[in-house]
């Protein structure tokens, strides 16, 4: 043994394998996906392949790691205050609640609160798509108190996503007006249409707007919706299996522009 350790660690969904010596520092990593290990020096690619020799699941590429690409020089000189990736699903949401929790005792539910469980119900299932290469970005603040529910970029293109609580109740969607159970119906479908709107202009990409119906127990379209895809949160991951519009290196660039802040101040 050559007192090298081999540590398992998550980066996008995938997992990568740390080489590490006695004292925690890194030396070598494995990308399986890429078979690749990458050596932060040369003189001990012996005792890295011997420690890895186990994990190996075919011949690897061995060298230096690869040269950073724009988009991910680009994450890495980010200023912490203007990085939306760590946003939580609803993120605006639970800051409201924070400030402002309201009264202890009312006869009625807060709506923000369904507002936030439908907000994280989406993200939840977004953020189970980061190993198919999809990106989401939750609670995107927009110049005069507007704000994208979640951003999705991946293989099958960009989606502007609003979510709307509507557990158990019976939606009738009627072009521009969504209606939830026996209530007034509301013209939802332009705030979605308008929000992807923005989003394209910000990142001069195509951007398709996407309502999602959390919980609703029955959906009737009466007028199909001009552009706007209207899933359930139980479909929201069939987005993951699209594929054939943007390429991994297209996704990362447009990840690295939509999470900084200044790109959507200037709208």
């Amino acid at each position: 043994m050559n007192g090298l350790r081999v540590v398992p660690a998550w980066r996008h969904g995938q997992e990568r394998l740390y080489v590490c010596l006695p004292d925690g520092g890194n030396i070598a990593w494995y990308d399986r996906d890429a078979a690749r290990v990458s050596l932060l020096g040369e003189d001990r690619e012996a005792e890295v392949l011997e420690a890895l020799g186990p994990f190996l699941t075919g011949p690897v590429e061995v060298g230096p790691p690869p040269v950073p690409t724009p988009a991910e020089l680009a994450r890495l000189t980010l200023h912490p205050d203007d990085d939306l990736a760590p946003n939580r699903p609803g993120e605006a949401l639970l800051v409201a609640l924070d400030r402002d929790p309201g009264p202890v005792r009312r006869l009625r539910t807060d709506p923000r609160h369904r507002a936030l469980e439908a907000e994280r119900t989406v993200g939840e299932a977004l953020d189970r798509m980061d190993g198919l290469g999809v990106r989401a970005l939750h609670s995107i603040p927009l110049p005069g108190g507007d704000r994208v529910h979640h951003l999705v970029i991946g293989p099958g293109g960009l989606y502007a996503m609003h979510a709307v609580y509507a557990r158990r109740q019976r939606v009738t969607v009627d072009d521009p007006l969504v209606a939830l159970g026996r209530r007034e119906p509301h013209p939802v479908l332009r705030r979605v249409r308008a929000d992807a709107d923005r989003v394209s202009y910000a990142l001069t990409a195509e951007v398709r707007p996407v309502l999602v119906l959390v919980g609703a127990s029955h959906v009737t379209v009466r007028t199909p919706p001009r552009e706007v895809r209207v899933l359930t949160d139980g479909e929201v991951e069939r987005l993951g299996d699209l594929g054939g519009v943007l390429k991994p290196a297209d996704v990362e660039a447009l990840h690295a522009m939509a999470r900084d802040r200044n790109t959507w101040a200037r709208l």
